[in-house]
């Protein structure tokens, strides 16, 4: 098939890319700065997902989309909001690719997507959700990534990474929201990019949404410590903050992008990140490496 991959270049499409590669797949890959890709069976195209306007062509002669692009920071003055990137977003890929007569639409959404989410980046993800249903795609796979981990190179964020970078390796002690007990279920993001791949051609998938989660649910604290460990370093000792003191001072200096954490991130970490992913190991088969020391030792290169 040929499969238009929005999100391409970004920390998921690397590892989708070339498992699509892999499964005998072409891809054409939406970008807002496309230069051109030296590997044999991926095309690059001029496209925004924003802009209608420039994703006229773009699906032409296309057979499914992996719809990947998607926010975690807003950046309002350019104009990159959650209400922008992931509902008015996927509104014009999904009805872009229904016009162009795509039937098979693999889209990723996010665990703890919902209507009454405790942020905004939860409800506009189901409500993204929402409209990739309500197009009528005959071939719908939905994803529900809970925490993804992986190495993802110098110019991609990874929670794993963040964490290192901004509080674990600079830190003599750690900062950690109330008692830290709430959990965590990271998955590599090979499992995810793989099922992905699969579900572009898996008949049995088609109408269902996945939760994407690892084995194991890890207290926030002993996923500082791990970090650590693939860090290369011994754990730190932490220090805890009251949540209603850490609240405050996120909605104000998080908000105003003094602090490693937005004000939605907050929300999510302290609500924890789990889910049953059950059906998603069982109808695709992937396997997920332990989020452990050995696994997380990319960590030590950054």
């Amino acid at each position: 098939m040929l499969v238009l991959v929005t999100g391409a270049s970004g920390f998921v499409g690397s590892h989708l890319v070339p498992a699509l590669l892999a499964a005998g797949h072409t891809v054409r890959a939406l970008s807002r700065s496309p230069e051109a890709d030296p590997r044999e069976g991926v095309e690059t195209v001029h496209g925004d997902v924003t802009d209608v306007g420039s994703l006229k062509g773009a699906f032409e002669g296309v057979d499914a989309v992996v719809h990947l692009v998607g926010i975690i920071d807003e950046s309002p003055s350019k104009g990159v909001t959650f209400e922008a990137i992931h509902v008015d977003g996927t509104r014009n890929v999904a009805h872009a690719a229904k016009e162009a007569g795509v039937e098979r639409f693999v889209h990723m959404s996010a665990n703890g997507a919902r209507l009454d989410g405790k942020s905004e980046y939860q409800t506009t993800k189901w409500r993204a959700e929402e409209i990739a249903r309500g197009v009528g795609f005959e071939h719908l796979v939905v994803f529900r990534p809970s925490t993804l981990f992986g190495d993802p190179g110098p110019d991609n964020p990874e929670f794993a990474k963040r964490l290192w970078e901004t509080l674990v390796k600079p830190f003599p002690v750690l900062p950690v929201f109330g008692k830290g007990d709430y959990e965590l279920q990271p998955v590599h993001v090979q499992a995810c990019a793989d099922a992905m791949a699969a579900a572009v051609t898996r008949e049995a998938s088609g109408g269902e949404s996945y939760c994407v989660a690892g084995h194991e649910r890890i207290p926030y604290t002993e996923v500082l410590k791990r970090i650590a460990r693939g860090g290369g370093i011994e754990p730190k000792p932490t220090a805890p903050v009251p949540i209603f003191a850490a609240r405050l001072g996120v909605n104000t200096l998080g908000k105003a992008g003094l602090l490693p954490i937005s004000p939605a991130q907050f929300e999510m970490l302290v609500e924890g990140n789990t889910c049953d992913p059950t059906a998603f190991f069982e109808d695709f088969g992937v396997t997920s490496p332990a989020f452990d020391g050995e696994s997380l030792g990319y960590l030590a290169t950054y």
